[in-house]
């Protein structure tokens, strides 16, 4: 016990010979909180221990002297797929066609080759004719039809969720300025939205 004590007073005090023979500067590139010696090293005692001057606080301490290093996640990638009615939807029906299940084999692809997803939401979108009731039962049944697809594909159905927006979110208009029906623009309408949320970029089409 005496032979540790005796190590500890030695330590100490040249620790407080070193810091006192260090030049001003030596400190100033921690901030004056810690001892360097003349190539700007935090100079540490005999234990491994940095000293530490009188200005020193537990939220300034450095990682080489044992702070804890904080490293904030990455902000996940969220990226979204829209699925056309020319690939994947006619009118008044959920069924997916050749060509739209071909890109959703490629997406299926995608998703399984990494293990950051944490989401998939899928959003089913209609037309405006037939009642609205009608339209989100219809938007709903196309989220479906694709999201049992994916899990046909190998897609984890933990990782999905479906909704409907039926026809609440045209993004093209249903009727022409004078009032005539617009195929096109119901045709961009009939749309599934597929939003993908990871920690990396998975969308590769």
């Amino acid at each position: 016990m005496k032979v540790t004590l005796h190590k500890l007073s030695l330590g100490l005090a040249a620790s407080m010979m070193l810091f006192a023979a260090l030049p001003a500067h030596a400190i100033n590139k921690y901030g004056c909180i810690y001892a360097v010696d003349p190539y700007d090293k935090i100079v540490k005692d005999p234990y491994g221990n940095c000293i530490r001057t009188p200005f020193w606080t537990p939220e300034k301490n450095v990682p080489e002297c044992g702070a804890v290093v904080v490293v904030e996640p990455a902000a996940p990638v969220v990226e979204t797929l829209t699925l056309g009615a020319d690939a994947y939807f006619d009118f008044d029906r959920a069924t997916i066609k050749p060509a739209g299940r071909a890109k959703l084999d490629r997406l299926s692809s995608d998703l399984r080759r990494v293990a950051s997803v944490s989401s998939i939401l899928i959003v089913g979108h209609t037309d405006s004719k037939g009642s609205e009731e009608y339209n989100f039962r219809l938007g709903q049944r196309r989220a479906d039809s694709v999201a049992n697809y994916l899990v046909s594909r190998g897609v984890p159905a933990s990782l999905i969720s479906t909704q409907s927006r039926g026809e609440l979110d045209p993004v093209a208009p249903n009727t022409r300025p004078n009032g005539r029906d617009n195929p096109q623009g119901r045709a961009l309408n009939r749309r599934v939205v597929i939003t993908v949320t990871a920690q990396e970029k998975i969308i590769s089409q």
